[in-house]
């Protein structure tokens, strides 16, 4: 299918120790040997934006608002810290509104025994708010940190199957959802 769509992968984790940049490394590598040659994928790092904490604009979140606007899908590459997920992460959502408007959200999350479930849940009732569709399926990865072996490489190939299953649920919505978005604008 020649059917290009647009997926923005964000990291959600600003640490100076953090492997989230290990974790979206190994879904985009996922997505890529899932042979999905339909889909551009747009990495969107927070640690390397400034979004200020304060939500008045500024920094770069006009540049962040215009990758998520001119995305089709976005996947959530969330840590779990303290059963929650980072506080940078609620900022830059909140920081744009309207772009995450009639988008489907997909989620990786990585943590201790939970996997991350803990911050995905968390999340989906704040994209509802924000008018976004989450798919059901989500790759979690319990003890992430011992699955990255010395070259900083996250290796989960049990996490792949979920992976391919949510891709295949993103891909659908984000078709759907951008034919519906162009034929009716969306209005929240």
């Amino acid at each position: 299918m020649t059917d290009r769509w647009r997926l923005a992968v964000v990291v959600g984790s600003v640490r100076r120790e953090r492997i989230g940049d290990a974790v979206a490394r190994w879904f985009v590598d996922v997505v890529h040997q899932d042979a999905r040659p339909d889909v551009d994928v747009d990495v969107i790092d927070l640690a390397e934006l400034h979004l200020p904490a304060d939500l008045g604009g500024g920094g770069d979140t006009d540049l962040f608002a215009e990758r998520i606007d001119r995305a089709d899908a976005v996947v959530v590459v969330t840590p779990e810290y303290n059963r929650g997920y980072p506080g940078p992460l609620k900022t830059a959502i909140d920081s744009v509104l309207v772009p995450w408007n009639a988008k489907p959200i997909g989620f990786v999350a990585y943590g201790g025994v939970s996997g991350g479930s803990r911050a995905v849940e968390q999340l989906r009732p704040v994209f509802a708010e924000l008018h976004a569709v989450t798919v059901q399926a989500v790759v979690t990865v319990p003890y992430a940190w011992d699955a990255i072996d010395a070259d900083g490489v996250l290796r989960a190939p049990r996490a792949a199957s979920a992976a391919a299953a949510m891709l295949d649920q993103l891909t659908w919505w984000a078709r759907a959802l951008r034919d519906a978005r162009t034929a009716v604008p969306y209005r929240a």
